[in-house]
């Protein structure tokens, strides 16, 4: 027998193999470790020179287990199971926790979706932190170190060891500020373009890391392109005053300028509670918004984690009552 030195083993090579050994390919066990095919394949590599054994090949039905793979298998699974039991964390006390939670989000989450969260841990957890930062460029890598826990906006895409869990459908609208001149003569599209808009700046990107990598936001821009061929259809062309960063922003501009903007209606209607804005309904639809919750697929298993997750996922229906 080939003598096998446990100072030589990584738990990640035995989790490489359990993978494989389960899911009977490469490919598919690189998608439920959230690592490339290559890493996969990197990681048996190593295992098999130190067992000194081929433990898989390739076979008409996918990788196939060698008869050494097939007599450790079940055994390096049960291993692994009785290992994250034992390391498994208590059970979540959120009366008496300590825990901290952070959050990514952008100014349209952080207006509607925080104040309701931070009251709901506030009463439930109050020992509880809560950090909110912004988006950052490498939101995947972030959520992979476990610097942030969840996030909340508008994605396309996110590689599948992320959940993209959808909280609601965001509608836009138009807004001026609530003592505009032409708030009361403002009803169609010709009247939108007689004043000029603030438009929001698409600034995402990802950072020129792999797309396997990436978690792909929403562009900002569909919003606007969506806007210019409406009113190319009617031979119209708005022009754009001011460009900000982000929709608080655009708010912000709206409620102390002659100028119009389109952002999200839950952001809007607490504008207009406070007397600042002004909600202008038209002929025009703009596209619905799907706003989601994104975070690992594996953190669940912490109960911390989950009781979290459930405290954001029911913001949601927090919110639907608002709009």
């Amino acid at each position: 027998m080939h003598p096998v030195h446990i100072s030589n083993l990584d738990l990640n090579l035995l989790r490489a193999f359990d993978a494989v050994f389960e899911e009977g390919g490469v490919t598919r066990a690189g998608a439920r470790l959230g690592l490339t095919q290559s890493a996969v394949s990197h990681a048996l590599n190593r295992l098999r020179y130190i067992l000194g054994d081929e433990l898989f090949v390739r076979g008409p039905r996918g990788m196939q287990p060698t008869p050494r793979a097939l007599a450790i298998g079940p055994q390096v699974h049960l291993a692994l199971e009785q290992l994250m039991t034992a390391l498994a964390v208590a059970d979540f006390d959120p009366a008496v926790s300590e825990r901290q939670f952070t959050l990514a989000a952008a100014a349209y989450a952080c207006t509607v979706f925080v104040p309701p969260l931070v009251a709901q841990v506030s009463n439930e957890a109050p020992n509880v932190g809560l950090r909110v930062v912004e988006m950052p460029v490498d939101l995947a890598e972030r959520l992979d170190s476990g610097g942030v826990d969840f996030a909340i906006g508008a994605f396309e895409s996110a590689p599948q060891r992320f959940v993209l869990e959808p909280l609601l459908s965001e509608t836009m609208v138009w807004v001026i500020r609530a003592h505009h001149p032409l708030a009361n003569r403002m009803r169609t599209l010709e009247d939108l373009i007689a004043v000029p808009h603030v438009a929001v700046a698409d600034g995402f990107g990802a950072g020129g890391a792999r797309a396997q990598d990436v978690i792909i936001r929403r562009s900002t821009s569909k919003d606007a392109n969506a806007v210019d061929v409406a009113l190319a259809a009617l031979g119209l062309r708005r022009r754009v005053g001011v460009t900000v960063a982000d929709t608080a922003s655009a708010t912000a501009v709206v409620a102390r300028s002659d100028m119009a903007a389109l952002i999200p209606r839950r952001l809007a209607l607490l504008a207009a509670e406070s007397g600042r804005l002004r909600l202008i309904d038209l002929a025009y639809e703009p596209p619905a918004v799907d706003v989601q919750l994104v975070y690992r697929r594996d953190r669940l298993s912490d109960p911390a984690t989950a009781w979290m997750h459930e405290r954001l996922a029911a913001l949601a229906g927090f919110d639907r009552t608002r709009g």
